[in-house]
């Protein structure tokens, strides 16, 4: 194998994209400006120095604590539950949340060995007893995985309210978002109707 041919299997490795376009990927590389790949290459180099997990909510930053949960101004009795960390983004630029955010980590999953212990479910448990938490948005994928782990947040959360004064109110993204899709390729409006249109456990 040559190095065009280790550079295609490499990019075909990437989420969404197969073998034609890690093919053209590369071969545009070959063509282009060599400043550009200069700085390409140590961006890809550098990546995870730069950027790492926000110690509070799990997302990608440079910072830590994130600019999220940094920011003064968003409202720390909401917090939303995601799967990964793109997810708070695209929760973000929606501009329909002004709360936080906290990011499992993943799914249960038995199939592929993902069970509650590998996601950041006790680190949500805590932030809710400590940080003020009155309602908790549970925005996981609607799949079957994402549906088995909000019902199971959604059971911690009951137990957590017995015997407290401050009940936690739980509920879960609404319909907008399609059975089987996922948050990365959901639109604006899609996003809105969720919001506004959640339900309560």
């Amino acid at each position: 194998m040559n190095a065009l041919e280790n550079l295609t299997e490499s990019f075909s490795r990437l989420p969404g994209i197969g073998k034609k376009s890690a093919s053209r990927i590369a071969n545009y590389l070959l063509s282009a400006d060599a400043v550009f790949i200069q700085n390409f290459s140590n961006q890809l180099a550098t990546l995870q120095e730069k950027i790492k997990r926000c110690t509070v909510c799990g997302s990608w930053t440079e910072t830590d604590p994130c600019p999220i949960c940094s920011d003064i101004t968003r409202d720390k009795t909401l917090l939303c539950v995601v799967e990964q960390p793109q997810d708070v983004q695209i929760i973000y630029n929606s501009h329909e949340f002004n709360g936080m955010f906290h990011v499992l980590g993943g799914v249960i999953s038995p199939l592929e060995g993902i069970g509650p212990s590998k996601l950041r479910i006790n680190e949500l448990l805590e932030r809710v007893k400590t940080d003020g938490v009155k309602e908790v948005i549970i925005a996981t994928n609607p799949t079957v995985e994402g549906d088995t782990t909000a019902l199971y947040i959604q059971r911690l959360l009951q137990e957590q309210n017995t015997g407290s004064e401050e009940k936690v109110v739980v509920t879960r993204l609404a319909s907008g978002l399609p059975v089987g899709g996922d948050l990365e390729y959901a639109d604006r409006l899609t996003l809105a109707r969720s919001f506004r249109g959640r339900i309560k456990f």
